[in-house]
């Protein structure tokens, strides 16, 4: 597993590179009418050579994750199809806003942040049509009107077994608790910036029920959080967290799945307690008034095949998302699967929509106690 996406500084795409022409001529306009064949849609098919002769776009963050998109998804699609698929990136909401104002929308499928994706339904991204996208196989809840997951990972509670493997902790309560548990914490604490995790997980350590999260009372959660605040150490990056993890500097993190799982490959001395792990996941959209909707959709409903996720998660060790994908990892890699039912079962459930609601708020209640 990698950093989350939106950290990978340093890995824009340069410049657009077109990945496949599969299709002769190119630069013509989407048809008219795109025959994707009879039947009701199959993730992870498309027709044969059903959109030669169309172009499109597909964006993401770049680097691994990019690079695994394009070779698990992409890519086939390109050849199966007959598209003509352009790679570009990194994603930018305002490039997205400004190609919707000003009525020439040049990216097709995009890959954004799941609560960036929830407030924008309707105003920035369009209605995904589940005629032509087949979301049986993802898990419930996560398919919205206007995005499907891409993958997934979590923001969990990594803690050094050398110090307590004995006794492990068993929730957030334990990441709270410095008498139990004496020894720094790592925890994301980045100005301008807020995401879930840290409120959840202090209210949760209050003692207020998962199911009761919603809407998060900042007053409780920072004055839980001030408890602590001399035992926090701050991370702005997946790649701090990972070296804060391996140099053995903290002694429990709330952190990536992903750069947990790096960080132990990597020798750390921690392990990861699932219990109250919190999901997180880019989400597949297309941007209102694209050119070649229907196309953009077959693409979509192609990249969430279950071959295309378990190739994906092979490649960048991201969860996958359809529930027959069934990668091949070492033993570390299948243990850090959010999807095997047995961690899935143990996830404190994030509210996408309430955060895409209060988002610009909740960043300046975040910045405040930061700075306080």
């Amino acid at each position: 597993m990698l950093n989350h996406p939106k950290r990978l500084a340093g890995t824009a795409i340069a410049a657009a590179s077109l990945l496949l022409a599969a299709a002769c001529g190119g630069g013509a306009a989407a048809p008219a009418d795109i025959d994707l064949g009879s039947g009701p849609a199959q993730s992870g098919v498309v027709k044969k050579d059903a959109l030669k002769g169309v172009n499109l776009t597909f964006v993401s963050y770049g680097g691994v994750y990019q690079k695994g998109q394009q070779d698990a998804a992409v890519d086939p699609f390109a050849k199966e199809s007959g598209a003509q698929v352009l790679q570009d990136g990194p994603t930018d909401y305002a490039k997205i806003k400004a190609q919707v104002d000003s009525a020439n929308v040049t990216w097709d499928v995009v890959d954004t942040d799941s609560i960036w994706a929830a407030a924008q339904c309707g105003k920035l991204l369009q209605p995904l049509d589940y005629k032509i996208i087949d979301k049986s196989k993802v898990p419930d809840g996560l398919a919205t009107e206007c995005s499907v997951p891409a993958m997934q990972y979590g923001m969990v509670l990594a803690y050094n077994k050398d110090k307590f493997g004995a006794n492990p902790p068993q929730g957030w309560a334990d990441f709270f608790d410095t008498a139990k548990f004496p020894g720094k914490r790592g925890i994301p604490g980045n100005p301008g910036d807020s995401a879930p995790g840290p409120f959840e997980a202090a209210l949760v350590a209050d003692g207020v029920a998962a199911d009761k999260l919603y809407p998060l009372d900042v007053a409780r959660a920072t004055k839980k959080l001030d408890t602590v605040r001399g035992d926090l150490v701050f991370w702005k990056t997946g790649a701090e967290s990972q070296q804060l993890l391996e140099s053995g500097e903290v002694d429990m993190l709330m952190m990536w799945s992903g750069r947990a799982y790096a960080g132990i490959k990597n020798g750390g001395k921690f392990d990861v307690q699932w219990n109250q792990w919190m999901p997180i996941m880019d989400s597949l959209t297309v941007p209102k008034n694209a050119k070649n909707p229907k196309a953009a959709m077959a693409m979509i409903n192609y990249y969430l095949g279950a071959q295309q996720q378990a190739k994906l998660t092979e490649l960048t060790s991201y969860s996958p998302i359809n529930t027959d994908a069934k990668p091949k990892l070492d033993e570390l890699g299948t243990s850090f699967l959010t999807t095997r039912p047995e961690v899935a079962d143990k996830r404190l459930t994030v509210d996408d929509k309430w955060w895409a609601e209060n988002q610009p708020q909740m960043i300046e209640k975040w910045s405040a106690w930061l700075g306080g």
